[in-house]
């Protein structure tokens, strides 16, 4: 089959799962014999990007914002507009504040679910036609519900079937102005009409979507996420040092300072003396003063010598940091509709610690490489690090129990074969 994946792209400043997971799935499906195109939109996939230096950037990040916010840039030449669009132009404003959040962006995510009757329509058109013109696709597939305002005109311009992803628009919507918050799920809800299947990752989130869209029970499937665990080196957790880590942005909404506040909390009980925190992922502007903070805490607690931060986080590093660590929390304040980093480490032998919030408890309950805890406070997860570093047995039979869950269970090849038998009934 001839697949079109439309992906937003974070720009390489920062640790994103659903770039990762759709880059993944790519992989995958040619894996299978699938010509598979990447189309990234807003941002840049990521730093390392390097087969699909031939496709334009759509959307472009400041040139959208600015003619959504200034309606005079739309009558910008086009110097101006391949400039604004430009990949260096496009890799600093991932790493400015603002590219990525989601406050002071409602008439924009407004005007995007509007498709062809919104702000966008010309960049949707010049879309549509390239897609049209240079990948005649048998399906599409669209990353997430934002951007469901494209499906529309994409059937119109090619006549094959589009499906949607859904992961975390909870996240980007709840983040938003309260009076904006329900045309959006409107929006949303009503544009979902204009796909043939809608597909969340775990069964919470279908759950959860089915509420928050009004979706046809018929409509959503769930297939779960998935690695190919032979990308891994697995390190059995009693030949690593017994640090604890962080595998995400870091910033507040996924609670790098409750890390941080619960590892002060851990240095303070007799016996863990050798005890680090190693921290990786990235951040954008808006996390800088943040990570500052937390930086400040760790100093004043005299605990610089026991706390790293590995700046890379792709290809070689992240498999790196894994080595380095026993176990790895990311304790997200709302939880996730998954989470990529839970399958990357435990495909690498590193037993997870999560609160019992979002899908976490599901993926945790399936793979057996990990445990759940709650509250989720600095208190009761550095008690819940404690426990595992005072019981290496444990901490051996999640890491065993984990590596296996994720070959059996979260198998990129076999769940992208499921979305192939997707693709393929849409099609007859």
């Amino acid at each position: 089959m001839n697949i079109i994946q439309i992906i937003p792209g974070s720009g390489g400043s920062f640790y994103c799962g659903n770039c990762l997971r759709d880059s993944k799935y790519v992989d995958a499906l040619r894996n299978l014999g699938h010509q598979v195109v990447k189309i990234p939109m807003y941002l840049p996939l990521f730093a390392d990007e390097h087969d699909i230096s031939d496709i334009p950037i759509f959307y472009g990040a400041i040139s959208t914002y600015l003619k959504q916010v200034y309606p005079v840039f739309k009558k910008a030449p086009k110097w101006l507009d391949d400039l604004l669009n430009s990949k260096p132009m496009m890799k600093m404003a991932a790493s400015m504040a603002g590219s990525t959040r989601a406050k002071g962006l409602e008439d924009m995510t407004i005007s995007m679910l509007l498709g062809e009757q919104g702000e966008q329509k010309e960049e949707l058109d010049k879309m549509v036609t390239w897609i049209a013109e240079h990948c005649n696709p048998d399906v599409i597939h669209i990353s997430n519900a934002l951007l469901l305002g494209l499906a529309k005109e994409l059937k119109a311009k090619t006549n094959v079937p589009v499906v949607c992803s859904l992961q975390d628009e909870d996240v980007w919507v709840d983040a938003m102005q309260p009076q904006f918050q329900q045309k959006i799920w409107d929006l949303m809800h009503k544009r979902s009409d204009d796909v043939d299947a809608l597909v969340a990752v775990s069964n919470f989130f279908a759950d959860a979507m089915k509420k928050r869209m009004n979706l046809n029970e018929e409509k959503v499937h769930t297939f779960y996420l998935g690695v190919d665990a032979e990308d891994y080196p697995y390190i059995p957790v009693k030949e690593k040092p017994r640090n604890v880590g962080y595998i995400s942005r870091m910033c507040h909404k996924d609670g790098f300072d409750i890390v941080v506040d619960a590892f002060i909390d851990l240095k303070k009980k007799p016996g863990f003396e050798d005890v680090k925190l190693v921290a990786t992922g990235g951040l954008t502007g808006d996390d800088k003063k943040f990570l500052k903070e937390q930086k400040n805490k760790i100093r004043k607690n005299n605990l610089e010598d026991y706390f790293e931060i590995i700046e890379e986080f792709e290809g070689d590093a992240r498999h790196n940091f894994f080595k380095k660590v026993s176990m790895v929390s990311v304790p997200v304040r709302i939880g996730e509709a998954f989470g990529m980093y839970l399958l990357e480490s435990m495909a690498s032998g590193v037993p997870v610690v999560q609160p019992s919030l979002g899908a976490f408890p599901e993926i945790v309950e399936i793979s057996g490489g990990g445990v759940n805890y709650m509250p989720n406070t600095p208190e009761k997860l550095s008690e819940t690090w404690a426990g595992l570093l005072n019981d290496p047995e444990k901490l051996e039979q999640l890491s065993i129990a984990g590596l296996k869950g994720t070959k059996e269970k979260f198998n990129i090849h076999k769940h992208a074969s499921e979305i192939i038998g997707l693709y393929e009934s849409l099609n007859k």
